[in-house]
């Protein structure tokens, strides 16, 4: 029975989510979809380009259609910025995350290039500031077992981290601690943050940079970050292929 391309790759998707066709595994080969649902070879590759879009498969050069493994890592929602783990240790927010999950880590799993720049205008009035002062720019690239994840950049107040080891572009994080302990040494311990994800589409240098598979959107986080008194110490975005994380969040109802 003939089926159009949106049946087929309904078919296949079950399949995939059944376990037919484990992650690693390759679907079968197209001439062979086509003979077994006696379908044409454009239904077929239509059927595959939906699937590939939803970020299920991947064409794999000399292999074929390789089906995605899909473990999204549990992203702690507070939890991964406790105080404990910087602070008095050296569990900066990926690695606890890494932790979390039971998945492995090296501290070089973040690279990082570090600018001094006119802040955009959102960045200025994020850090409260007059739009175009000058701000440090620190943009890292996390990977994990050497695919990036998610790229995340802050963005501090010159005379707040000048000379300190967030302005260093040295691989891994800002010392013992990282960037919150470099903070506090500062006098500019971080006390709350304000997260706020959106979803959206990737610009084609982001699908690049994360190596994303045709039609993966990508989950942004915008975050700010707060000394007790009030006053913001780094605002910071992060752009994460969607498909490889989950945000989970455990709260105290307020009264």
């Amino acid at each position: 029975m003939a089926h159009g391309y949106r049946e087929l790759a309904g078919i296949l998707r079950e399949g995939i989510q059944r376990g037919d066709y484990p992650p690693g595994s390759t679907l079968p080969k197209q001439a062979d979809l086509a003979r077994d649902y006696a379908v044409n070879i454009k239904t077929v590759r239509n059927a595959v380009a939906l699937l590939e879009s939803e970020g299920l498969v991947t064409p794999v050069r000399r292999r074929g259609t390789v089906v995605r493994s899909r473990p999204p890592m549990r992203r702690l929602g507070v939890e991964r910025y406790a105080k404990s783990n910087w602070k008095f240790g050296d569990r900066v927010a990926f690695i606890a995350d890494r932790d979390a999950n039971g998945q492995t880590w090296d501290r070089n799993d973040q690279t990082q290039t570090v600018e001094r720049i006119a802040a955009p205008a959102h960045v200025a009035e994020a850090l409260q500031l007059d739009p175009g002062s000058d701000v440090y720019a620190r943009a890292r690239v996390v990977r994990h077992e050497g695919h990036p994840t998610h790229t995340l950049t802050s963005y501090y107040r010159a005379e707040d981290v000048e000379g300190t080891p967030l302005v260093d572009p040295a691989p891994g994080p800002a010392g013992r601690g990282g960037g919150f302990a470099v903070l506090t040494l500062q006098g500019l311990e971080p006390d709350q943050i304000t997260e706020t994800l959106t979803a959206r589409m990737p610009t084609p240098d982001e699908s690049a940079q994360l190596k994303l598979p045709v039609g993966e959107p990508v989950m942004v986080l915008h975050r700010t970050t707060r000394s007790k008194e009030g006053r913001v110490v780094e605002y910071a975005e992060g752009v994460h292929a969607a498909s490889r994380f989950a945000w989970t969040y455990t709260f105290t109802m307020p009264d």
